[in-house]
């Protein structure tokens, strides 16, 4: 009994490091760089560092939340892929995007980029592979030799769930496709476009796999409902950081620096409290994802911007990336509520109000610090031009995109004229939205009771509460179920 636990104790350390490790090898521009080149890289190799992300699926799951059938595929598959990459990866460790070619603004980003030392970077890819190889070891001694064949069903899923986004790109004509250069080919059919087809296809996906989720879970008790939520979390942050490589190394939309990769944007720092609502089962958490970033998700999938068709094709990575990880986020945000984890309350709106407030005022002081200090980013004799000048993804507090005047009230920060009275309008645009979303929920929740009142007045004497999502529940299973209900601080 205490080797188990000794055991169990080593898995969930072994794998909290082997996380923190991974996060850390993102911010290197090889990580994901190498899976949209087949051709360049040994196959063999990309398709084991492939399998080894999907061991950030199953070892968490595995370890913290004990689940039988990701132990079973991890310690005897992850093993095999980690020792074939430590003999298969060849020139992995010499990317650099400070090449010949590259213009000189090129190799002042790369140079910001490249902060990793190969040594430091050597070092980690090798950590992990340990790391890797000990936690398999650990699930050995604390689950036993023994497996369920079944449990492998459970590997393809993990392996797509997990799937490098950029991988889609070695099956189309790079002439084609450059999500840096606005000279992209305008009559192609695969271009994705605001109320294109593929605008509408990713509506349809973003409803479908909402309705998909809530209809697979709704019968399924809380406890797997939480495990399958924890699972979607932990996906939703494994693409969401392999953005941390690809900006580093192609360019993600028109971002090509470290610095876009600050989580403060709101559908980025939204990531993170909807993963740890899931995880923490915290009241505020499950009120900021529900009240702020689920209405921040629906949003952008509504209008895309003007500039999205620089952007690429709907196979290509900065548009898969953007659905995936926005289709995640406002599944993560909206569930707990839908299957009633948490019950939203208007007061409950207080400290998502502040934490937005908060959230605008730090993008906005970061993004003008960033502009401010690119102004003198320098390389080989070389310093950007205005033009080139930094302007991250939570820019937005700095820059109105819509052509819209606003009242000017300026402040300077370093080098940069910062308009509050526009970040004022932009915190007061979102609230409506935010307001907005919350109204709907309560009209539909009226539309569901309103149902369940008409079918209770047809049964007479099967007295009935209805739910919120218009469910029949007697008082017996009311009583259980808020009993079962996470406090306050649940």
């Amino acid at each position: 009994m205490l080797k188990n636990k000794s055991a169990d104790v080593a898995v969930k350390a072994l794998t909290a490091a082997l996380l923190c490790v991974s996060l850390l090898l993102t911010f290197s521009p090889s990580d994901y760089y190498i899976f949209d080149k087949f051709d360049t890289y040994n196959p063999i190799f990309i398709i084991c560092q492939w399998v080894k992300k999907s061991g950030l699926l199953l070892l968490p799951l595995a370890a913290f939340y004990r689940k039988k059938c990701c132990s079973d595929v991890a310690k005897y598959l992850l093993p095999v892929f980690t020792v074939v990459s430590l003999f298969t990866y060849g020139s992995f460790f010499d990317v650099t995007m400070l090449t010949e070619t590259a213009s000189p603004a090129d190799k002042v980003y790369a140079s910001i980029n490249e902060f990793m030392p190969i040594a430091v970077h050597k070092g980690l890819f090798f950590a992990e592979a340990g790391l890797i190889l000990a936690a398999c070891i650990a699930l050995f001694l604390r689950d036993g030799f023994k497996v369920r064949l079944k449990s492998y069903i459970f590997l393809p899923a993990a392996v797509i769930a997990v799937t490098p986004l950029n991988v889609f790109e070695n099956f189309y004509n790079e002439s084609l496709y450059d999500n840096r250069s606005p000279e992209f080919i305008a009559d192609s059919p695969l271009l994705f476009k605001s109320f294109s087809l593929w605008h509408l296809l990713v509506l349809a996906i973003l409803v479908g796999f909402t309705l998909g989720c809530y209809f697979f879970l709704r019968r399924k008790d809380r406890k797997l409902q939480n495990d399958y939520l924890a699972a979607m979390a932990i996906i939703l942050l494994i693409q969401y950081h392999s953005k941390d490589s690809v900006v580093m190394g192609d360019g993600y939309n028109v971002y090509t620096t470290v610095f876009a990769c600050i989580p403060l944007f709101i559908c980025n720092i939204g990531v993170y409290a909807a993963c740890l609502s899931v995880f923490l089962k915290k009241r505020t958490l499950y009120s900021i994802a529900f009240f702020v970033h689920a209405a921040g998700a629906l949003t952008v999938f509504a209008y895309f911007g003007d500039r999205i068709s620089n952007y690429g094709i709907f196979c290509g990575y900065s548009i898969l990336y953007f659905c995936t990880t926005h289709c995640l986020l406002f599944v993560l945000s909206v569930m707990p509520t839908a299957l009633r984890h948490y019950k939203f309350r208007p007061k409950d709106a207080i400290i998502p109000l502040i934490y937005y407030c908060a959230v605008i005022v730090v993008a906005a002081l970061s993004s003008a610090l960033v502009t401010s200090a690119s102004m003198t980013f320098t390389y080989d004799g070389y310093t950007l031009q205005e033009d080139e000048w930094l302007y991250p993804n939570y820019a937005f507090t700095q820059k109105n995109p819509l052509p819209i005047p606003e009242p000017k009230l300026f402040v300077k920060i370093w080098r940069c004229d910062m308009n509050i009275a526009y970040l004022a309008i932009l915190y007061a645009v979102y609230v409506g939205l935010f307001y907005a979303m919350n109204g709907a929920y309560y009209a539909i929740l009226a539309i569901g009771k309103r149902a369940a009142r008409t079918a209770t007045s047809e049964n007479e004497g099967n007295a009935a509460i209805p739910a919120s999502d218009g469910e029949i529940i007697t008082p017996a299973q009311n009583e259980t179920e808020s009993e079962a209900a996470p406090s306050s601080d649940e």
